[in-house]
């Protein structure tokens, strides 16, 4: 695991933000498209612990993006280039623009100034959407990637901001995909090589003890 100071050089609050994936009700929730999916992130405790960086986040003043797939109800612009794509169009839950099942799902809380970023196409949440201009113009330096799945989003996420120039941190505990050794082994055999690892306790640790130098300074 990285060191205090490597953590406290990569999570300077004003030049960090916190990605969520999709942690939408119809992924993650009680009614989730993928059950085996959903019990997974919230089994392992992954869920819970986004949730717990979401908040210390919002405490610490560093910038929350909430990354939600969707489909339109007509299935305009979706991909459907992929076996994913395909079986998901036949799941009787489905993420579809303006229903439960695209909210953020508790106890994921969303507050004011939370940027929510929608896509209704591929599979990433930063390529082909708004996030990296976004991440731009809010001064980004490091990347927290948080959510789900392993199996897809993730990596798709922590490649697409590296190959953009940002650092990336990923919480080894705030992931979750299916099933739950292939998790523990994308982050050992493929995110260790680019991605910071570091335990959601290591980054709220972190984040306090900025919050505390940033006190004593004022």
């Amino acid at each position: 695991m990285p060191s205090y100071e490597t953590l406290s050089e990569l999570l300077d609050p004003a030049t960090t933000v916190l990605l969520t994936t999709e942690c939408q009700q119809g992924v993650v929730g009680p009614d989730a498209a993928l059950p085996e999916l959903a019990h997974a992130a919230r089994s392992s405790g992954a869920l819970g612990n986004v949730a717990r960086l979401v908040a210390a986040a919002h405490d610490r003043g560093v910038q929350v993006i909430h990354a939600v797939a969707e489909r339109r109800p007509d299935g305009r612009g979706a991909s459907r280039n992929a076996r994913l794509f395909r079986a998901a169009e036949r799941l009787p839950a489905r993420q579809l623009t303006g229903t439960d099942a695209v909210r953020v799902a508790a106890p994921v809380e969303v507050a004011g100034q939370d940027i929510v970023v929608r896509r209704l196409h591929g599979l990433s949440p930063v390529q082909g959407t708004e996030v990296d201009a976004l991440l731009r113009n809010l001064g980004c330096r490091t990347l927290v990637v948080t959510g789900v799945s392993a199996n897809v989003a993730i990596p798709n996420a922590v490649f697409d901001a590296v190959n953009r120039g940002y650092d990336v941190l990923v919480p080894t505990d705030a992931i979750a995909g299916v099933p739950s050794d292939y998790t523990a082994a994308m982050i050992r055999h493929t995110l260790a090589l680019v991605a910071t690892l570091a335990t959601t306790d290591e980054v709220l640790r972190c984040l306090e003890r900025h919050a505390r130098a940033g006190l004593r300074r004022a």
